[in-house]
């Protein structure tokens, strides 16, 4: 790939304004909703439609033929819509192929050889998604076949939601480790100098040309295995979506770099998890997506538990949050990933990709596999016992500044679980303005017959309350210290004052990890 072209291919997208906006003002929001679900027909019918009477197509319509409908255009069309470039410059660059070798340059036709995808991804540091335009290997709408094994994946799902994740606060330093198309990297050097890994020269080269053509200069990219490219650094700030994908260690899967690390099982975030610490700095913070095995007779969570406990022996003391997103079964699992390299149900390679992965898991006697994120931070105060928090959480992540909300109730959870009960009662706590408190009635009744207390952001919850419960948590509004809540609402509604204390000390301490309550000192 030839770097340099990049500022020419930039020049002309911004001509052409191939931006996420402007595809779906071009498309409508239902012929876009549909592309991005791999259905193209109604956005190439509502192209068709503006084509009649048009003397020429314009530069965004071709490009949104070519990169996001998997369409081949003629060399003149190519031309028109990057005229810096010009289709022999796209082809020097790799983002297109010629359809038939021998036609005239007159005839020529191109479609498109890499994906080139102008996106939008929510971001801490804005209440606003950030617009990037990134290249990538064709997404799987797009490939003819299966992926090629160094296939550099695009934006997905999982890419997204650890983005999401990240507080939006400078650091001084900062690692992107498994950078892929290096999207992570871009969002980190939004807050700072960045490091950005790769086990993939593919990997790596791709991510060059997207920081160059998002115009991000303070990324260095280094290629190695792991942790070998920045052996004896340390980063406030480390994200990872490693390649974490179970996979079959005979021959029975393709070895795609983007999702397997080569190790059985799921070892590969077991190192990441035991070994990552190492590299953050005191307060820093890795957070990292991953998969757990769950063997007969063993829960995947109190394994993961297992692995920081170790790493705190090893680095020194670490808080820890651990979320469950889901957890399947062995061949939710294996259909996942076998369609994943492209193969399909009712075809002889499918079938064989299945019986791979099932028979590893039954030869290893794997009940489940958890899929969830991982949060560690390295304590400041040395010598204080580690503190692993773990939980399975089904609610999505919402809204703007999402990581910063996170980073919020992770720091009040581990304050209100390091304090002693005594402590607990002497804060004055505060409570989230996103809480609403859920009322059940039966008409007629006088008192509800449930009470509960929700919110959206960072995750969305509801816990069952009690009216001693949610009174307290209505009256945290810093003025009352928790003790002198418990005192006044144990009087009001005639109760033992030291068991309204005990049940409201464990109450906090939950809400605080839920984002509804935060100490009037913490965050």
């Amino acid at each position: 790939m030839k770097i340099d072209l990049i500022d020419q291919l930039r020049h002309d997208l911004d001509h052409a304004d191939y931006w996420a906006e402007a595809v779906m003002a071009e498309l409508g929001v239902t012929a876009d909703a549909a592309r991005l679900r791999g259905v193209f027909a109604p956005a190439l019918r509502v192209l068709s439609e503006r084509a009649q009477g048009a003397d020429q197509q314009t530069p965004l319509s071709i490009l949104i033929q070519i990169f996001l409908l998997g369409q081949e255009v003629s060399a003149a069309d190519l031309t028109h819509a990057l005229p810096s470039l010009t289709a022999t410059g796209a082809v020097e660059l790799g983002l297109v192929a010629s359809v038939a070798d021998g036609a005239s340059a007159a005839d020529e036709r191109f479609r498109a050889a890499l994906s080139l995808n102008p996106v939008q991804v929510e971001d801490s540091r804005s209440d606003d998604p950030l617009d990037w335009r990134i290249i990538s290997d064709l997404d799987d709408q797009l490939r003819r076949g299966p992926a090629r094994t160094d296939h550099v994946m695009g934006i997905g799902g999982a890419t997204r939601s650890l983005i999401s994740q990240a507080p939006g606060r400078d650091v001084a330093s900062s690692l992107d480790l498994g950078t892929g198309c290096g999207i992570v990297a871009l969002h980190l050097a939004l807050r700072g100098p960045v490091v950005a890994t790769d086990i993939s020269e593919r990997a790596l080269m791709i991510a060059r040309a997207n920081a160059r053509l998002n115009e991000v200069s303070n990324i260095e990219f280094r290629q190695g295995n792991l942790f070998a490219p920045v052996e004896g650094e340390s980063f406030e700030l480390v994200l990872s979506n490693p390649p974490f994908v179970i996979t079959p260690r005979d021959d029975s899967a393709p070895v795609y770099e983007y999702r397997d690390g080569g190790m059985t099982g799921d070892a590969l975030a077991e190192r990441v998890v035991r070994e990552g610490p190492a590299l953050l700095a005191a307060g820093g913070t890795l957070i990292c997506l991953a998969n757990w095995e769950s063997p007969w007779g063993q829960n995947g969570l109190g394994r993961v538990q297992t692995w920081i406990e170790a790493a705190s022996d090893a680095h020194g003391a670490l808080a820890a949050w651990v979320i469950e997103r889901d957890r399947v079964e062995p061949a939710q699992y294996a259909e996942t990933w076998a369609r994943d390299g492209g193969a399909r149900p009712g075809s002889a390679e499918f079938e064989r990709l299945m019986n791979g992965w099932l028979n590893d898991f039954a030869a290893r006697r794997i009940a489940g596999v958890g899929l969830g994120s991982i949060r560690i931070r390295r304590e400041v105060t040395p010598g204080v016992d580690p503190l692993v928090h773990i939980e399975q959480v089904a609610g999505a992540y919402g809204g703007p500044r999402t990581g910063d909300l996170l980073a919020s109730a992770f720091t009040n959870g581990v304050i209100a679980a390091r304090m002693s009960d005594a402590e607990v009662l002497a804060t004055h706590w505060l409570r989230s303005r996103d809480v609403v408190e859920e009322r059940e009635h039966t008409p007629g009744e006088e008192s509800p017959r449930a009470l509960a207390l929700t919110i959206d952001r960072p995750l969305a919850r509801r816990v069952g309350a009690d009216p001693l419960i949610a009174a307290a948590v209505g009256a945290c509004d810093g003025d009352l210290d928790l003790g002198q809540i418990a005192d006044a609402l144990a009087t009001i509604l005639e109760v033992d004052g030291g068991a309204a204390a005990e049940a409201l000390i464990s109450a906090v301490r939950e809400l605080a990890w839920l984002g509804m309550l935060a100490p009037s000192t913490g965050v």
